[in-house]
């Protein structure tokens, strides 16, 4: 199931909404179904080193080590 960005043409809304088969859209804010699908941005690849650093903390605290390398994991 996709999430595609739409525009009302009605309003002139955008939101995002995620789109099976049967889905009917219409726009959040004036119920209308004057849409124009949008282009989606890519979302940016978010492994950033605090974002790593972070969730490894996180994994220590609670145990979680089988995902790591085992240079990083800690010495027992």
């Amino acid at each position: 199931m996709p999430i595609y960005d739409y525009h009302c043409l009605d309003c002139n809304a955008i939101f995002d909404k995620l789109v099976m088969s049967s889905t009917v859209v219409s726009c959040p804010e004036c119920k209308s179904g004057n849409l124009e699908k949008l282009v989606s941005k890519p979302a940016p690849r978010s492994l950033t080193p605090e974002i790593v650093s972070s969730a490894r903390a996180q994994a220590a605290k609670e145990g979680h080590f089988s995902n790591y390398k085992p240079s990083d994991r800690p010495r027992s």
